[in-house]
């Protein structure tokens, strides 16, 4: 794989990119976490150490179900680590810890961004070497 890492992009063949994406998607129809030994579905003295689910007192004053909670999706920085081994969540210079401030989608607004970065880098003096 041929891939440039700079401090705000990588670069990446479309195959190499394309392979990489595909990767983060499961199989159809397939558990995403497997359990073996006690804990996996059928063995003999899972309901030994496992748990047996609980049922709530069902109330005549409960007028609507309680919603159920699903686990959440993985963030986009999530994504980056484990996919292309970027963690964004660390100053590339230290080991300072960064936050997401704001997450932009809008296609324009991307282009305006990375149009004023261009214009600043071709205004900006070379580096001074020592």
């Amino acid at each position: 794989m041929d891939r440039a890492v700079s401090p705000t992009h990588v670069l990446f063949e479309p195959l190499d990119f394309i392979a990489r994406l595909a990767a983060l998607v499961p199989r159809p129809r397939t558990h995403l976490i497997r359990f073996h030994g006690l804990f996996a579905p059928n063995a003999r003295h899972r309901r030994l150490v496992v748990p047996s689910p609980t049922t709530a007192p069902v109330s005549d004053d409960a007028a609507e179900p309680e919603p159920v909670r699903t686990r959440a999706q993985m963030s986009w920085a999530q994504r980056l680590r484990r996919v292309f081994d970027i963690d964004v969540s660390r100053c590339s210079r230290g080991a300072a810890q960064l936050r997401a401030l704001a997450v932009i989608t809008d296609a324009r607004v991307i282009a305006a961004i990375l149009a004023h970065l261009e214009n600043r880098a071709a205004r900006a003096p070379p580096p001074v070497r020592h």
